[in-house]
């Protein structure tokens, strides 16, 4: 088994364990150590509303540590009680924000396993000819050059300048199945740490060691590239300016208790601000941050920064490729349709005859179905001339040498052909026109066959034997996701190269909502910029240089790993796993991270409700007996009602920490639809939840004689 296969079984097994298990042993074990050293003020300052509860702690402890000494055991048993219960929900929040980092340490442990000690054959030219040193792979820079023959890990990020390989990825994706890595086109970019399987490659280095693709992602994983998004700092700016309000409130609530002579304590005035401020939102913030990004790296998807993942989320328009996002990519021979006076069988077999020498997928497919249909056999001809597939002829065939003349046989595009047959004194057949047309029209690609016998030093005649209907296959379920889309206010447009006709028979057949037909990069640029020039958030996936400048414009671009350096570098998302319709799944992650700031942001604001109906009366009964009225909990005495309310406010925020990392349950619903049911699942929840926790918490206490 090759040590290619075993990292991919451990990255696979990682990613299960994340996926399946929040509360994995090693991660919690490193979460409550991570926890306790987030206590650092200087840590805390980055989250203004835990930073308020923490000095809220130094504070009621030095008044603990006082009553311990001199004051009265109920009273000091109070403030301890309190006391303990604010470090905690200090703990909590950090507990909640290292269980998110440490489910991406875990990730990047895991990683770091696939970077070993490399040694690079770096050439002198950029020829495989030229002489080359071995050197180790960290000393490697940009522009570098070096030989990766079979059995040699690649030694950092690069683009194959010549050769091809076999690659095994697995290192990188956790998928053992090999890729083909080749100069030019758009599967030419490598990354260090894979291993090549077969043949040799030469790579020139794009990045300088520790900017290498798998550097960045284990800093992206492991959170410590994690720039907070532009809705996150709004958010965290709205929970300062609560913060402050509350604190101004309860700062004038001691003046009043001393003027109506019944002065509150410090502790208390501490247990209502803690309770009044966003604490649930503020210490669950940051870990709903950290999951989204998270949830990304579980499929297999390395998102630049949090910006990308929230973006995704407000996605309007999604842009697709057609070919192997919406349809199968390949597109396969389904019938041979004959000109008239010509058998099929014939058609077939000068079908057969000039694909024997095509590799292409298509080519394939039509020597296997003249076999399977008609029993012909593929085999070699002598005296045979192959004539290859060119831009400018638009046509590939055969030149075949029978009884002293030449049978020449090409197939191609329909206009290609008619040409080149009126050219060699043929003529155009209006029924095989209109038969062209209707396969386009169906969404299928015709290729019309002709042949032309010429005999000695005669030139013979050109004659159409029929058409070839090449059908590519729309993927299953595509016609279901896209309706799921549309509920959920997002509008699809395909973009192919395909003719017009072509594509709007794809597009009806697949559901989406439009097309842009014989895209050009130009035409893609121009579509993205009308779209973001009317208000819309665009989407768009792609894995060549020519997506390059659509991919960076795009307000989410999401490349191919398989795809080019370039494509990789304007796009702010990258697929690991190349599959276009990661897409789709790339919005659904992002929804679900705002669904889930947004729900547990409604749920933290609700539950405030509930402590001023526990607090409040506990202040000023004494002085207020008509304030009693309002405490509708019938909460035991005022220590009690204080102390419930504290120990809610914390256990509140344990609880939600699977919620904040798995993620609000996402359904592809409108904006609307959402709201309604968020506001009534976690408004009213926020509302009604507190009631029945801190009058259960104040039944224990009571039960406990600790109130």
């Amino acid at each position: 088994m090759s040590i290619g296969t075993l990292e991919s079984k451990e990255w696979k097994s990682q990613k299960k364990n994340n996926a399946s298990s929040i509360f994995n042993g090693a991660i919690l074990r490193r979460a409550m150590l991570d926890a306790l050293k987030k206590l650092d003020p200087r840590w805390q300052m980055k989250n203004p509303v835990m930073f308020v509860v923490e000095i809220g702690s130094v504070i009621t402890t030095i008044e603990a540590v006082r009553l311990i000494i001199t004051g009265p055991a109920a009273e000091m048993w109070f403030v301890l009680g309190v006391t303990l219960w604010l470090w905690f929900t200090v703990l909590f929040a950090n507990f909640a924000e290292a269980m998110a980092e440490g489910r991406g340490k875990a990730q990047a442990d895991a990683l770091r396993k696939t970077r070993t000690t490399t040694m690079a054959k770096r050439l002198a030219s950029a020829s495989r000819d030229s002489s080359y040193e071995e050197i180790s792979a960290p000393q490697l820079r940009k522009g570098d050059v070096v030989l990766v023959e079979a059995g040699d890990v690649i030694p950092g990020d690069g683009e194959v300048i010549e050769g091809v390989a076999s690659v095994d990825e697995s290192a990188i994706t956790g998928e053992s199945a090999p890729v083909i890595r080749e100069s030019g086109g758009d599967r030419s970019a490598v990354t260090g740490g894979t291993r090549v399987l077969s043949d040799w490659i030469v790579v020139k280095i794009s990045a300088n060691p520790g900017e290498t693709f798998l550097d960045r992602m284990i800093s992206l994983v492991e959170g410590a590239a994690r720039q907070k998004t532009p809705n996150e700092i709004a958010l965290n700016i709205l929970l300062a300016s609560l913060t402050i309000i509350f604190l101004l409130a309860v700062v004038t609530l001691e003046p009043f208790a001393i003027y109506s002579g019944n002065a509150v304590s410090i502790t208390t005035l501490i247990a209502l601000l803690v309770c009044l401020i966003p604490t649930t939102i503020g210490g669950l913030l940051s870990a709903i941050g950290i999951a989204g990004m998270d949830r990304m790296v579980q499929r297999n998807v390395l998102a630049m920064s949090g910006r990308a993942v929230e973006a995704a989320g407000d996605v309007d328009v999604l842009l697709l490729d057609k070919t192997g996002t919406i349809t199968l990519g390949n597109r396969m021979a389904s019938r041979f349709v004959p000109a008239q006076g010509v058998h099929e069988r014939e058609l077939a077999q000068a079908a057969l005859l000039s694909s024997l020498a095509d590799e292409t997928p298509e080519g394939r497919s039509i020597v296997k179905l003249a076999e399977d249909r008609y029993g012909l056999h593929a085999t070699e001809e002598t005296g045979a001339t192959f004539i290859p597939f060119t831009a400018q002829t638009r046509m590939s065939g055969v030149d075949l040498n029978e009884g002293g003349g030449v049978r020449m046989i090409r197939k191609g595009a329909s206009d290609a052909v008619n040409t080149y047959v009126i050219e060699n004194g043929g003529q155009r057949s209006k029924e095989l026109d209109a038969l062209v047309k209707e396969i386009a029209s169906s969404g299928s690609t015709p290729l019309v066959v002709a042949e032309m016998v010429t005999q000695g030093a005669g030139k013979g005649q050109a004659r159409l034997l029929g058409v070839i209907e090449l059908k590519d296959i729309v993927k299953g379920g595509m016609r279901e996701r896209f309706e799921q889309l549309r509920r959920m206010g997002i509008r699809t447009i395909m973009i192919t190269g395909d003719n017009p006709l072509t594509a709007a028979a794809i597009a009806k057949e697949a559901g989406v909502d439009d097309f842009l037909a014989q895209a050009t990069p130009e035409t893609k640029m121009k579509l993205i910029k009308e779209q973001q020039a009317g208000g819309r958030l665009v989407a768009m996936t792609g894995d060549g240089t020519n997506d390059a400048p659509a991919l960076a414009q795009a307000d989410v671009g999401l490349a191919m790993n398989t795809g080019t350096q370039a494509a990789k570098e304007a796009a702010n998302m990258v697929d690991l796993d190349s599959n276009p319709t990661k897409l789709i799944e790339v919005v659904e992650v992002g929804k679900q991270l705002l669904m889930t700031r947004g729900a547990l942001t409604t749920f933290s604001i609700a539950n405030d409700v509930a402590k001023y109906f526990a607090i409040i009366p506990a202040m000023f009964s004494a002085t207020y007996p008509q304030l009693n009225a309002l405490n509708i909990m019938h909460l035991a005495t005022p220590h009690s009602a204080v102390l419930s309310a504290v120990i809610f406010n914390a256990i509140i925020i344990i609880i939600l920490i699977p919620l904040a990392l798995r993620g609000v349950k996402y359904r592809a619903l409108g904006a609307g639809t959402l709201l309604r049911r968020n506001l009534l699942l976690y408004g009213l929840g926020g509302l009604i939840v507190p009631f029945i926790g801190i009058k259960l918490i104040d039944l224990v206490l009571v039960l406990l004689h600790l109130a």
